[in-house]
């Protein structure tokens, strides 16, 4: 009995393995002998059936500096050195904190069909991070950047009802199975509209604020974006997150993200308090005090 409880672990541990390896890799015919064996475990289900996505979730890797496939950089903002690229001035203090990490990117073909004028913007907010990032701000982070910030976020499910609470800035979203119509205003996370695909939950998210930005690289849209997120448990440990991205404003044609999420599995996992605007507030008004602080 003790012996086939550890090669079940363990068979769990390669799974767990493979559906990492192959998110990475996308190799279709490997996909598939994966999705078979994927099936032997049990992923949980609800009464009526459908996948029970309960638990608080994270996306692994530096998705939030720059979505795109990069290079690591010396920093978030950079200015011409004599023999390369150097971290700008405002950035220096940081050190290796402000730099980049390199990263093969989550966007499907590595690159965003941006327009030209679009990509000059990008590179514009790129040059000009610190004051331009709504995450600097404690600005709620919009779709989909929520879901791969360096947070955890949290889905309670029934068969009625999916809503998602995001640690960062306490951003949450309620994903409507019933269509309540063209969103009444822009917001910063939007408004979310759910139907089911046989396992795989599909979200339509319109009505996005065009002050969000998709990560720390700059990378924009206007307040025609239109998401469409695909959310597929794959085993009781992994969801995998596509998200389709079409905006005619700023890019030339629709395009994909995909990543694995894992579950948090510590026996104390949960959501804590990151409601990080009291944090801003000098930043951000600290100039109009009676007697200002320093603030260089």
């Amino acid at each position: 009995m003790v012996r086939r409880r550890i090669f079940r672990a363990l068979d769990r541990v390669l799974l767990d393995r493979l559906c990492y390896d192959l998110s990475v890799v996308k190799h279709p015919i490997l996909f598939a002998l994966f999705a078979a064996l994927a099936h032997s475990q049990s992923v949980p289900k609800l009464p009526d059936g459908k996948p029970n996505f309960n638990g608080i979730w994270q996306a692994l890797g530096p998705m939030n500096y720059d979505i795109e496939r990069h290079m690591a950089r010396a920093s978030m903002m950079l200015r011409e050195g004599p023999h390369g690229p150097l971290a700008a001035v405002p950035m220096l203090r940081l050190g290796a904190v402000g730099s980049v990490p390199g990263s093969m990117g989550i966007v499907e073909g590595g690159s965003i069909p941006y327009k030209p004028d679009a990509a000059k913007k990008r590179d514009e907010n790129r040059a000009n991070w610190l004051d331009r990032d709504p995450e600097v701000k404690c600005y709620m982070p919009g779709v989909p950047r929520a879901t791969y910030m360096p947070f955890p976020f949290q889905i309670i499910q029934n068969q009625k009802q999916f809503f998602i609470s995001y640690e960062f800035a306490g951003a949450y979203r309620d994903i409507y199975f019933k269509n309540p119509g063209p969103a009444e205003t822009d917001s910063w996370m939007g408004q979310s509209v759910g139907r089911w695909e046989g396992n795989t939950l599909v979200v339509d998210v319109t009505g996005l604020s065009d002050q969000t930005w998709f990560d720390r690289a700059g990378t924009h849209h206007s307040n025609q974006l239109h998401v469409v997120e695909r959310y597929t448990m794959t085993t009781p440990n992994h969801i995998q997150y596509e998200a389709t991205i079409e905006d005619p404003e700023v890019f030339t044609k629709p395009w994909k993200i995909s990543m694995p999420l894992y579950r948090r599995m510590e026996p104390d996992a949960r959501l804590l308090d990151f409601k990080c605007a009291e944090f801003v507030e000098e930043l951000m008004f600290g100039e109009y005090r009676r007697k200002p602080l320093e603030r260089k």
